[in-house]
């Protein structure tokens, strides 16, 4: 049998089958089966390095030296995937501890990672470094919520109650009175994460896990928002990502309010002031580590007039800061905050006044497929957003796909995030599977690694690398991925230049230091 197949219908064909090369490999599958019974194994070669090329690093050419990584990778992986618990499979609270002891996920930390591109302010730093330092400072009093939770406020004296929390305690005293502070301290650290031993118990719905989600966020804030603390929070942030062989953050914060002890409130110009002060700061003790980019962030429950006046106060402060801020996002849960499609008319505002302020769009972090909330994938797009976050329903509109893919927008894949949210149990039938197998630009990010109990990018990566790519994905995989998170980034040309080079530096030390 053969196929004939006319301009005009070709035109029919998704934009991956017009791919010649590949249009070419399916005509001849489609002729051969006919005369033989047995299929030619060359043909069956040729389709199984076709479909490879295809995917994430699937035409990246691979030095001696990493076809040597790749092989000990390999082995490594086909071992993991037999072993009784195999972690991508298993919620990552209960995974988290297989994957510390994987030989695969130890090379993965010490690999260069490039930039991590979608990650929030309030979840940056780890919550031993929250309990352990920062309230064993002076005047930081806690209070009980009804619901369960715990909220902190550094004051020179006893602060009112509030409704819905117990009465204000200093947390000196608290400590002073019980026998088992290790214990005390560890019940707080359980309330800045959403780590429990049974996740599925814990958090049976979406709802349920979200709410915790946003409670949680409440508690770290009175802790971060208090100006000593926010400066140390920001470099000990940075500290960690770069332990983690990160060079380069995009950070997605809100416009918050920053308080002093004696109650004064600072502006945020003030807030993206001390960012860059503190970058800079840093970037002088680690010469190789290139900045922080901020994304401001509203969330999507509020009003269009509250949207409006806080991305008016976005466009001032780009101009007086450009080199710091390079986006705006709407941030919450989509199902059940208000969609793209009902901010329009706000969000028109940058082209009206000719700023160019990128839009880097929450989109289809969602399992409500057909919904409102759903097409804010499209809308994202409409809106020329730059990147995708989570873009979780992409893989099911492919006219989105399509354009994502033809205009070069990644999605920041974020697999932890995702699994612990209940949108995926097990991070093998995670829709990015599809994106990755089709060479789909993406990025690999861990949104907000504070509360799901990691750090760094080193865990999610795993779960890409593991999980979602499969035996599939080897070294050339890693690297794209690593180098699509500079290329991706919103650093002008020049600097991601920079960038390049110093990551292409570090990987050549990693690949050379472990494929001997």
């Amino acid at each position: 049998m053969v196929i004939l197949i006319s301009a005009q219908n070709m035109k029919k064909f998704p934009y991956t089958i017009c791919n010649m090369k590949v249009f070419m490999t399916i005509l001849m599958f489609t002729t051969v089966n006919e005369s033989k019974s047995i299929p030619d194994p060359h043909q069956r070669d040729q389709l199984l390095q076709q479909e490879a090329s295809q995917q994430v690093g699937g035409r990246v050419d691979l030095t001696a030296a990493e076809q040597r990584l790749d092989s000990l990778l390999h082995k490594l992986k086909e071992q993991e995937m037999v072993a009784p618990h195999f972690p991508p499979a298993m919620h990552f609270f209960k995974a988290k501890p297989y994957i510390q002891k994987s030989p695969i996920f130890r090379l993965l930390q010490k690999m260069p990672k490039g930039a991590v591109l979608h990650i929030h302010n309030s979840a940056l730093v780890g919550v031993d470094w929250l309990v352990m330092n920062v309230t064993y400072r002076p005047h930081c009093y806690v209070c009980f919520t009804w619901s369960g939770s715990v909220q902190f406020l550094f004051s020179t004296q006893r602060p009112f109650p509030r409704w819905g929390c117990s009465a204000w305690s200093l947390l000196e005293h608290v400590r002073a009175t019980i026998s088992d502070v290790s214990a005390f301290d560890k019940s707080l650290m359980k309330n800045l994460t959403l780590f429990t031993e049974e996740p599925d118990v814990a958090y049976p719905t979406q709802e349920v896990v979200w709410e915790r989600f946003e409670q949680t966020f409440m508690a770290i804030s009175g802790l971060i928002t208090f100006a000593p603390v926010f400066k140390d929070y920001i470099y000990q942030g940075l500290q960690q990502l770069y332990d983690d062989n990160i060079l380069y953050l995009e950070l997605r914060a809100g416009l918050s309010k920053i308080y002093e002890l004696d109650g004064t409130i600072r502006d945020s110009e003030w807030s993206i002031q001390t960012y860059r002060n503190i970058t800079e700061q840093f970037r002088l003790e680690h010469p190789d580590f290139v900045g922080v980019r901020i994304i401001v962030t509203v969330h999507r429950i509020l009003s269009l007039s509250q949207v409006e006046i806080a991305l008016k106060e976005t466009l001032e402060l780009q101009k007086r800061y450009p080199e710091i801020i390079t986006g705006f996002d709407l941030v919450g849960r989509e199902d059940s905050g208000k969609p793209i499609w009902y901010f329009r008319e706000v969000l028109s505002l940058p082209t009206e006044v000719k700023a160019k302020l990128s839009y880097i769009f929450h989109a289809g972090e969602t399992d409500s497929y057909g919904t409102d909330v759903d097409r804010n994938v499209l809308d994202a797009l409409l809106f020329n957003t730059t990147r995708i976050g989570h873009g979780f329903a992409v893989a099911h509109h492919p006219l989105a796909k399509e354009l994502s893919r033809k205009r070069r927008v990644p999605v920041e894949v974020c697999p932890i995030s995702n699994q612990v949210l209940k949108l995926v149990s097990d991070l093998r039938n995670h829709p990015a599977a599809i994106l990755m197998s089709e060479g789909h630009p993406l990025v690999v990010s861990s949104d907000d690694p504070t509360l799901f109990g990691n750090a760094g990018l080193s865990y999610d990566f795993y779960e890409v690398f593991v999980g979602i790519g499969g035996l599939s994905a080897n070294v050339g995989t890693l690297k794209e991925l690593a180098i699509n998170s500079i290329r991706y980034s919103s650093l002008p040309t020049v600097l991601q230049d920079k960038a390049m080079i110093i990551w292409q530096q570090k990987w050549d030390k990693f690949v050379l230091e472990n494929s001997l």
